[in-house]
């Protein structure tokens, strides 16, 4: 069976990371992004640059999107030479990490322009995880349009699970960042605390290995805080963009979450003093300032 054509929209981190590992795994992909300049390394090597969404949509089966946030993934669909706009339907899979009930208001929006099917995917893992194929994927969606593109996306996701219909995925990427922040927010005060009192913070990870306080956010943000290198941190407005979406779920849901509502306190007080940019782990950082902040 011949392979479906595939277009990306979206590359920065991940997306880049998705666009060399389909071309790995032999797919014919097209790109498109706002800044040209950004893509001609792409067309060097060999990679379709098209002119807009819709020329995209209209040469392939299959679009991934990975942008910012619900701003960006409606300028995409919907603006003028959107996707929404190809007279050709399409399987579009969302990696992006958007509100949930805007993702159904949209997924509605977009199958009655011009039939596409909507799946939203957002994934966990990281630009490494991406890079290596281990990413973790969390799908809302139709079930037979999703096994339809499953073999393209195991060419970077390494476990996929169906959570539901549209905005399923989206839904459970809330659970995801609520615990991803929680869980840096408190390891952030925790390591500040072993510091202060004297103790190696830079030893915790090693100490707590293998034990029940043992995880990946331990193991990854804990070393980056304990050596202050936010070298490869994401901006921290990322992540109070997610809190933000869970919180406004929690408030639709009647779903009580005042742990979260401290984390984006945290996040927002980093954010106001001019250090988004050294993302989730800057936490550590804020909780060194004194007076406390």
């Amino acid at each position: 069976m011949e392979k479906q054509t595939v277009g990306l929209i979206g590359l920065g981190n991940m997306g880049c990371q998705f666009a060399k590992r389909l071309i790995d795994h032999e797919f014919k992909i097209s790109v498109w992004g706002r800044t040209p300049e950004k893509l001609k390394s792409w067309e060097t090597a060999g990679v379709t640059v098209t002119a807009n969404p819709q020329e995209l949509a209209e040469t392939t089966d299959v679009v991934i999107l990975c942008v910012t946030d619900t701003t960006a993934v409606e300028q995409v669909v919907f603006a003028k030479h959107g996707i929404a706009a190809s007279t050709k339907p399409v399987v579009l899979i969302d990696h992006s990490t958007i509100h949930p009930v805007t993702t159904q208001e949209f997924a509605d929006r977009l199958l009655t322009a011009n039939r596409s099917s909507w799946l939203d995917i957002p994934v966990s893992g990281g630009p490494a995880g991406a890079q290596s194929g281990t990413l973790i994927g969390m799908a809302g969606g139709d079930e037979k349009i999703l096994t339809q593109v499953t073999h393209i996306l195991s060419s970077y996701i390494e476990r996929l699970t169906r959570m539901g219909d549209v905005g399923a995925g989206q839904a459970t990427k809330v659970v995801n960042q609520m615990v991803v922040g929680g869980n840096i927010a408190v390891l952030a005060e925790a390591l500040n605390y072993a510091d202060n009192f004297g103790v190696s913070a830079a030893q915790i990870p090693e100490a707590l290995t293998g034990g029940w306080a043992d995880s990946r956010v331990l193991q990854v943000h804990g070393r980056r805080m304990t050596s202050a290198d936010y070298s490869t941190e994401a901006d921290a407005r990322i992540m109070l963009k997610d809190i933000d979406i869970a919180l406004d779920m929690g408030a639709k849901t009647t779903s009580r979450m005042p742990v979260t509502a401290l984390v984006r306190k945290a996040y927002n007080k980093l954010i106001e003093l001019g250090h988004a940019d050294k993302g989730q782990s800057g936490l550590m950082w804020l909780f060194k300032q004194k007076p406390l902040s």
